[in-house]
């Protein structure tokens, strides 16, 4: 089968590889899609801790079973992967806490994923993809459950108003969730036009934090207040820098971007504000089914997808998006 295959820092190949020979307990699935993510830039870069070459990259994927015989998922069954890999023996697994495993796995890092022809995976982490949902909306599932998880964990109301930085494939996912969760206002920040264009064509106001005194803009839009809910999608120190002038006292500040390098907050502020500053990882496998039902009703989250390739072109994928000025968001490899 062909496979896009890590073999180093910088460098990527697409190759024949044997086929996977189900283990017990895994199944079988033809790839139609999958996405690349954050993370496998960093293991394309050489910066990921875990992930060894050569790998097959991809945790995010969607495609039709190919394994016979496996209760309630026939041949043909289209589906997506919760691709989490917890040991189900330490003490956040014992109580119920295993999408943060203090072994975590995923696939696609800790062994091989998505981005090939072929992948197993554990049974009990298969998820059917409903009619409603195209083969390439089920290749996004996985970010959408970050942000239905970033809500849902920690416990956002309908009705609050919500500024959320970057308009990345997670900022404007967690635009698109906090929309169907019920928020009564959201702004958006992003110092990238083009981003910033597509999520006004998703209908947010974006505004560009470039030269903004953003406490008192903040307090202007909120009725002398702060927003209730800040999020975090960028992960960069200028936005960190301005997270405590955003929010309001005893607001919300949720960290959903994962940071490439330490940053400094000015903690006063929180004291100031008694504010909370929480952090999320991942998802549960709920929040993989609510995102798997929240696809298939926002039609903009497709939007969110920007490039699908023949896995051939794996380079220019990658290369999409770690050069200024291509316009790429979400890119995906068909199969």
């Amino acid at each position: 089968m062909k496979a896009i295959i890590y073999e180093g820092p910088r460098k990527i190949s697409v190759r024949d590889v044997p086929k996977p020979v189900s283990k017990d307990g895994w199944a079988l699935i033809k790839v139609s899609h999958a996405g690349i993510c954050g993370t496998d830039l960093n293991i394309c870069a050489g910066t990921h801790p875990r992930a060894k070459a050569p790998l097959i990259m991809g945790h995010e994927f969607s495609g039709t079973m190919e394994s016979e015989n496996i209760p309630g998922l026939p041949k043909g069954t289209r589906v997506t992967v919760y691709p989490l890999l917890s040991c189900g023996n330490c003490e956040p697994c014992r109580t119920g806490n295993a999408h943060v495993c203090n072994t975590l796995g995923l696939l696609g890092i800790d062994c091989d994923g998505g981005m090939a022809e072929y992948v197993q995976a554990p049974i009990d982490s298969i998820i059917p993809l409903s009619d409603e949902v195209s083969d390439k909306l089920g290749a996004f599932v996985e970010p959408v459950a970050v942000t239905v998880h970033t809500l849902r964990e920690r416990g956002f109301v309908p009705g609050d108003n919500a500024l959320v930085f970057g308009c990345g494939t997670i900022g404007l996912s967690t635009a698109l969730t906090l929309r169907v969760f019920g928020t009564s206002s959201i702004l958006m920040m992003e110092t990238d036009e083009t981003r910033a264009q597509a999520a006004r064509e998703m209908g947010f106001e974006v505004v560009s934090p470039i030269g903004l005194d953003v406490e008192p803009y903040c307090q202007k839009r909120t009725g002398g207040n702060g927003f209730d809910w800040v999020f975090d999608c960028a992960g960069v120190q200028p936005v960190a820098n301005v997270l405590l002038d955003a929010v309001k006292v005893r607001g919300h500040i949720i960290i959903v971007a994962a940071y490439k390098k330490p940053a400094e907050l000015p903690l006063i502020k929180g004291m100031f504000k008694e504010t909370s500053i929480q952090f999320v990882r991942v998802y549960r496998k709920k929040d993989f089914e609510v995102a798997a039902k929240f696809v298939a009703q926002e039609a903009n989250y497709e939007k969110i997808i920007t490039h699908v390739l023949p896995a051939s072109e794996a380079q220019k994928g990658f290369d999409l998006l770690t050069t200024k000025g291509t316009g790429a968001i979400k890119v995906m490899f068909h199969f």
